[in-house]
């Protein structure tokens, strides 16, 4: 699942992009304007990252913990998490 949410800003002008990614535990945050395209991601978890698809995050049949220890990889902060489950103990 992905979600396109374009903020402008209050004189109307387009702003910054913010996509997610859900697979019911947590949810990938990806923000365009800060990715540095380092291919951290991608090189780490091809099947969850692959920028020649659309969308180009699949988080489905993935372990979330994978998901998240590779998103904290992200160099630029561009890729985040927001767990939609409580975090194991």
């Amino acid at each position: 699942m992905s979600k396109d949410l374009s903020r402008r800003s209050p004189d109307g002008a387009k702003a910054e992009i913010i996509k997610r990614y859900s697979n019911g535990e947590i949810t990938v945050v990806w923000q365009p304007s800060l990715c540095v395209h380092s291919g951290i991601c991608a090189r780490g978890l091809p099947k969850v990252f692959d920028p020649r698809r659309r969308p180009w995050v699949i988080l489905d049949g993935f372990d979330s913990e994978t998901i998240v220890n590779q998103v904290e990889r992200c160099p630029s902060g561009a890729l985040s998490i927001e767990r939609t489950t409580p975090e194991p103990e």
